[in-house]
């Protein structure tokens, strides 16, 4: 049985999927760059990991490894996640349609999110049970949403500072991506 609070810090924490996989980094730079985006596209992809994951599982375990045609869980795995983000895409669009308009292009980008389609990949390779399959994509989910909030705190505030030109926006932007992934290079080291 697998302890599900080590699953959920390392998703977070330890093995962030933006900041230690340095998967979804498209969203994670073009949407980091206001705090509202952040929130919108962070929620939007913890629902869509989240049931991908508990979707996922039960498809791979029951019907893929059932025939022995595991080698169909990519294709599989983008057509559950494809279908998700139009499901979330047409619900935001509906209710939240300033929301919709911050989010953009980014908002179908999740369908080719490879930090979606890793952490069902990594479900299946770590050998995670159905409900730890589910923490797993809801905590990463989580720790994706922290690191965009971080980000578009720090840009946000880099606004207002005197960067050099040749730093101003995206440079500026991977250099403290880079210092990020160092802080939270730190959490490896716990011990739980």
């Amino acid at each position: 049985m697998e302890n599900l609070l080590v699953i959920a810090v390392g998703a977070i924490f330890v093995n962030n999927f933006v900041l230690s996989r340095f998967l979804g980094l498209c969203p994670f730079f073009g949407v980091s760059r206001k705090t509202s985006g952040a929130i919108g596209m962070g929620l939007a992809v913890i629902i869509v990991m989240t049931c991908a994951s508990a979707i996922t599982w039960p498809i791979y375990t029951y019907l893929l490894s059932t025939f022995n045609i595991e080698f169909m869980e990519i294709v599989t795995f983008i057509l559950v996640i494809a279908t998700f983000v139009q499901l979330v895409e047409m619900v935001i669009r509906k209710y939240q349609p300033d929301l919709y308009g911050v989010l953009g292009i980014y908002l179908p980008l999740i369908t080719t999110n490879c930090a979606v389609m890793g952490v069902a990949l990594l479900n299946v390779e770590e050998g995670y049970s159905f409900i730890g399959s589910v923490v797993d994509g809801f905590s990463a989910g989580i720790g994706f949403t922290l690191a965009l909030l971080l980000m578009s705190g720090i840009r946000e505030r880099l606004e207002f500072a005197n960067v050099p030109k040749s730093f101003q926006d995206l440079p500026i932007a991977f250099v403290s991506a880079a210092l990020l992934a160092l802080a939270f290079m730190a959490f490896s080291g716990m011990r739980l």
